[in-house]
């Protein structure tokens, strides 16, 4: 059975709690992040508690926790499950208030971590390469959610995760139609041996996954581009990827009934799935 992290104390999965007052669970007020570990390393950790303690910033969240007793908390939480190989859930919700909407009314916020294990797509689709098709429902624009911030709130991208159905992934455009990211994930294309990706103000989320592919291109020597994409340039790519911390690197091999280069997963993308994984066996920090 698993044991959840919450407020400074680990619990067995049947009894990890929080009160129904919580904002986390009233009104989606709190910041999250995903992480991942391999071989007995947490990968990009500190990467990861950076952008937590910077959304929290963001959404004027006073975390209870120093970020060395956070870190610490995170590799404990791996300990207690006895797990080298797994996913990280770590929550910091606005706490216990009223059933009103002021944040100022939760004194204090509350924290949890759950460390687990993860599969989002099956290894198939590794292979074999993802379909897409783009979702109606608009990326929120950043002046009014701020896409740097890992909210609680993923209604916006739930409703695109419904509207995609049983098609491998969703993707979401801006506003203005240009490409955001997908309903989960950052998006890359490659063209005539350059990469592609949407900028940040264009809706997507300065993923740690879209960090670690824009080091590697550059390790590649591999010109780099961020720009304005639609879908025009996804239809005429010579290959396309998706990356995430749950998902890591995904080939993308058709949108919208279009099939992507040559509709298999393109070699370009296999090297950064093989560079992505290297990377992620060798570093990190150490559970044990």
């Amino acid at each position: 059975m698993k044991k959840i992290y919450i407020d400074g104390a680990f619990y067995p999965e049947n009894e990890a709690k929080i009160s129904v007052f919580d904002h986390g669970l009233l009104y989606g007020d709190g910041i999250f992040e995903g992480i991942r570990f391999y071989n007995g390393r947490v990968f990009k950790l500190e990467e990861h508690i950076d952008r937590l303690y910077d959304s929290a910033r963001a959404i004027a969240l006073t975390i209870p926790l120093s970020k060395a007793a956070m870190t610490e908390a995170t590799l404990e939480s791996c300990r207690q499950n006895e797990l080298r190989d797994g996913y990280i859930r770590l929550v910091v919700t606005r706490g216990v208030g009223d059933l009103g909407l002021n944040p100022k009314n939760c004194p204090r916020a509350t924290v949890i971590i759950i460390a687990a294990s993860i599969k989002l797509y099956p290894e198939e689709l590794y292979r074999n390469g993802l379909s897409v098709v783009t979702c109606a429902t608009r990326r929120m624009t950043p002046g009014a959610l701020s896409p740097a911030i890992k909210s609680l709130n993923y209604l916006n991208n739930i409703l695109a995760k419904i509207e995609a159905g049983d098609a491998g992934e969703g993707l979401m455009l801006n506003e203005q139609g240009y490409v955001a990211e997908c309903t989960g994930d950052n998006v890359f294309v490659l063209k005539n041996g350059r990469l592609f990706t949407p900028t940040i103000s264009a809706g997507a989320l300065r993923g740690i996954t879209r960090g670690v592919v824009l080091d590697i291109a550059e390790e590649f020597g591999m010109p780099v581009k961020e720009a304005d994409l639609t879908r025009y340039d996804l239809f005429t790519a010579d290959e396309c990827f998706l990356t995430g911390t749950a998902a890591e690197i995904i080939p993308v091999v058709n949108l919208d009934s279009r099939a992507i280069g040559e509709g298999t997963p393109g070699p370009l993308t296999a090297k950064f799935i093989t560079r992505f994984r290297e990377l992620t066996q060798a570093t990190g920090a150490s559970i044990y």
